[in-house]
């Protein structure tokens, strides 16, 4: 028996600067709503060079150190997989710009939770805010989604 699945790999990236951070209003009707700028990992690019890209493509910033504070990941029913690869950075140059992915712009952390947020943003959040956690996992049992943390 194989031990190879097909993956997704994506990456979403908490920017932060002061009590600020850096949030996009996606327009993308799978997964609408305030979340962070991140995309796919192409072919031949690291997974840290894929948040860098990502970000500069979608807010016109670049990242200095992009560092990896978890992971959220799922099987779907097909058996392949799908990880997003959570990154969070406070440094970085540029001007910021929107994309046809959606706006981006700067909120203070605490006015974030009171945002029409993405689905499952807020148990997220807590993956890139609390260093003792580093997985999001969507689990499929009996028909129906849970999220475990860990």
């Amino acid at each position: 028996m194989s031990r190879e699945i097909p993956v997704t790999m994506t990456n979403l990236c908490m920017i932060c600067s002061d009590d600020r951070v850096l949030v996009q209003d996606r327009v993308n009707a799978d997964w609408p709503g305030i979340t962070f700028p991140g995309g796919h990992v192409e072919s031949g690019e690291s997974i840290r060079d894929s948040v860098i890209r990502e970000v500069r493509e979608e807010t016109g910033l670049t990242l200095e150190n992009p560092l990896l504070c978890g992971i959220k990941e799922w099987e779907n029913p097909d058996g392949s997989r799908y990880i997003v690869f959570l990154y969070r950075a406070d440094k970085f140059s540029g001007t910021l710009h929107d994309t046809e992915e959606g706006k981006v712009f700067w909120l203070r952390r605490d006015e974030l939770e009171r945002q029409r947020l993405s689905v499952d943003f807020l148990p997220l959040l807590s993956v890139f805010e609390n260093p003792e956690i580093s997985e999001f996992y969507y689990r499929l049992h009996d028909g129906q989604w849970s999220i475990e943390i860990h």
